[in-house]
C-alpha cells in the first residue's frame, strides 16, 4: 500500500518556471513529487535556505504549476 507524506506547501511559481516549495519535511534531489489526488506534480531539484526552515525548488511536469500555488505536496513512502 502506498502512504502519501506531506512535503511542503507551494508557495509561488519563480519567474524561471519552477515552483518553489516550504518545507516541512525535507524531500531527497531527484524526487517526485505528488499533489492530494497522488497526481505527480514535478520533480525536486534542489534544497536551499536555512537549514531550520528550508525550501525546495520544483521542475514542474505540466504547465498546471501555477495552480499549485497555496497547496500541499507530497511524496510516496
Amino acid at each position: 500500500m502506498v502512504v502519501l507524506q506531506e512535503v511542503g506547501t507551494v508557495l509561488r511559481r519563480a519567474r524561471s518556471g519552477m515552483v518553489i516549495i516550504k518545507l516541512t519535511r525535507e524531500p531527497k534531489e531527484g524526487q517526485v513529487l505528488y499533489d492530494e489526488n497522488e497526481r505527480p506534480v514535478g520533480r525536486v531539484t534542489e534544497i536551499f535556505g536555512p537549514v531550520r526552515s528550508p525550501f525546495a525548488s520544483l521542475a514542474p511536469y505540466a504547465d498546471r504549476a501555477g495552480g499549485l500555488v497555496g497547496r500541499k505536496v507530497y511524496s510516496r513512502s
